[in-house]
């Protein structure tokens, strides 16, 4: 099994992801600086953040800021999205709480952007 060493935690390698999560620049990436326990800890990030602010992955706005999200929890470029627990149970403008219109069309889908190898 190979190994990398982790952007997260780079003093500590770990298995490297076995292939590429997207068939992109980005998912190579991903491969060569991001060990398999942090790409399965942003898994269960992603899922937070569909479930959070009523994602649809099918569509290309959420599915462009789940890439985002990826660069900026994973590699630090950009800011990570806010989740607020307080306002569980309620709906937000546009699904955020910043007032920013982050939502990419409603509920629905199982599809999940880091298992799925379409990057468009």
């Amino acid at each position: 099994m190979n190994t990398v060493a982790c952007r997260r935690h780079p003093d500590t390698p770990g298995p490297a992801v076995a292939t590429p999560p997207f068939r992109s620049d980005l998912g190579e990436r991903i491969c060569r600086e991001i060990c398999a326990r942090c790409w399965q800890d942003w898994l269960q990030h992603q899922t937070l953040l569909i479930n959070h602010f009523g994602l649809d992955p099918r569509k290309r706005e959420a599915r462009e800021f789940l890439y985002a999200q990826v660069k900026a929890v994973l590699f630090g470029e950009g800011e990570p999205a806010a989740i607020d627990t307080s306002l569980q149970g309620t709906i937000g403008a546009g699904g955020t709480t910043d007032g920013q219109n982050r939502t990419a069309g409603g509920r629905g889908g199982t599809t999940e952007p880091g298992t799925d190898s379409a990057a468009s």
